[in-house]
């Protein structure tokens, strides 16, 4: 004979019932959050590319980590406990193996990878130009391109998240190149926030001066640090963590109705003026 279960259960069994019946909607969105979803991280060997994969980590998310150091990914794949690609995004063949090693379904794809190349501009040679271009814009939409088949298929949507600069929107002394590569990446930003528009979202941060590896030929001489801080607003550098948690909202699903927006992480200094 079947038992017969206690009111306390049988009214817990009615309420749940009666949402899926009624507010369907809702149950969709219930179950939609409590997946576990897998994010790729291109430049995960680098300050904030690290920074982004331990913000992420906090939040149950499963990550696979594409970088170049090989020891730098290995002992973070090895300290959050999830998959890795190591190799040169100059590789073109590099972005097929990190999104068949990252699998057929993924929810989003960060790529965090960057250079800072400053120098006059009689200085640049036609390869330097290239090389940054091909470093920051051009890995960023391979990247993209070879994951897209698995973004597709994710259940609850995905999310892409690009990095361009304070001096995208802002003209700098020496920073001709740069300028024009993290240029092309808020371009590339809103382009495919359009095309992949509804099922993509596609955003990307625009940070000032952050202290971070890539960083440490600007910052290793303490007066320097100090007058690039004093001139933002918030009168410090950026720390990785500071990126970290804005992309983390970015690519969650608390942010789902935010697409095609260049956020700027950079105390200030691209909108504000304090100094008189």
């Amino acid at each position: 004979m079947a038992s017969i279960p206690d009111f306390g259960t049988f009214f817990s069994r009615f309420l749940a019932a009666r949402t899926r019946i009624e507010y369907p909607y809702c149950a969709r969105i219930s179950d939609k959050k409590s997946m576990k979803r897998k994010i790729i991280i291109y430049g995960a060997s680098g300050g904030i590319g690290s920074a982004l994969a331990r913000a992420l980590a906090k939040r149950d998310t499963d990550l696979h980590l594409a970088g170049r150091d090989r020891n730098k990914v290995e002992e973070l794949a090895n300290e959050l406990k999830t998959g890795y690609t190591v190799g040169d995004v100059n590789d073109e063949d590099y972005f097929a193996r990190v999104s068949e090693d990252a699998g057929e379904k993924v929810a989003g794809l960060i790529y965090a990878v960057g250079t800072i190349n400053l120098r006059n501009l009689r200085q640049f040679k036609t390869a330097d130009f290239l090389a940054d271009f091909r470093v920051n814009a051009l890995g960023a939409a391979l990247a993209v391109q070879a994951a897209l088949p698995a973004l597709k298929k994710s259940d609850a949507g995905s999310a892409i998240l690009l990095f361009s600069s304070v001096a995208a929107g802002q003209g700098f002394p020496f920073h001709t190149s740069m300028g024009m590569a993290k240029g092309a990446v808020s371009g590339l930003t809103l382009s495919l926030a359009a095309e992949l528009a509804p099922g993509i979202r596609v955003n990307a941060i625009a940070p000032s001066l952050t202290e971070t590896p890539l960083a440490a030929g600007l910052l290793n001489n303490k007066k320097n640090a100090d007058a690039i801080a004093a001139l933002h607003p918030l009168r410090r550098l950026g720390k990785p963590e500071d990126i970290a948690e804005t992309g983390a909202f970015l690519m969650s699903q608390q942010a789902e109705w935010i697409t095609g927006q260049i956020i700027h992480v950079d105390g200030g200094r691209s909108s504000l003026r304090t100094g008189g």
